[in-house]
């Protein structure tokens, strides 16, 4: 089996969200502390600005990486995809389409799928990473042939 998505998922979905809102948290901690110490005024913005800070990040997290799948393997004609311990295979005719976005961070690789998975009617995952971010994946490229010669057999 090949590994199809990135090694760094579980960074993006898991560790980077705690280094954001820990940072937030502390933020906003510093300002109640110096807050109730000082002029409560002047440092309103110690107290505003980590709430909208977190408010955003949640929003622009929630897009981004919070749906992303664990693990996505290659099988020869079919996908496998792991999240949050459940699995499902995936037929390579099944997927009506895949949008590739590398300049994004993380690049993300979306399927869309012909009949809903328990994953839903699209499957979002990490591309591997690459040493050149702005060229194209060979991997995504070679499934993206596959998925269309697969779908011309059915």
């Amino acid at each position: 089996m090949l590994l199809m998505s990135s090694r760094m998922t579980f960074f993006y979905k898991r560790i980077f969200p705690v280094i954001w809102f820990g940072f937030l948290a502390a933020f906003f901690l510093f300002g109640l502390l110096k807050g109730a110490a000082a002029d409560p005024i002047s440092n309103l913005p110690f107290l505003i600005v980590p709430v909208v800070m977190a408010i955003i990040g949640y929003r622009i997290m929630k897009k981004i990486s919070f749906n992303l799948v664990d693990e996505v393997f290659d099988l020869g004609d079919a996908l496998l995809v792991r999240s949050g311990g459940r699995e499902e295979r995936v037929a390579l005719a099944d997927i009506k389409n895949v949008n590739f976005f590398p300049y994004m961070s993380p690049p993300q690789v979306t399927l869309s799928l012909q009949r809903p998975s328990v994953f839903g009617d699209t499957i979002v995952f990490c591309a591997p990473l690459r040493i050149m971010p702005l060229s194209p994946s060979p991997t995504i490229e070679k499934l993206i042939d596959r998925i269309d010669d697969a779908r011309r057999r059915d």
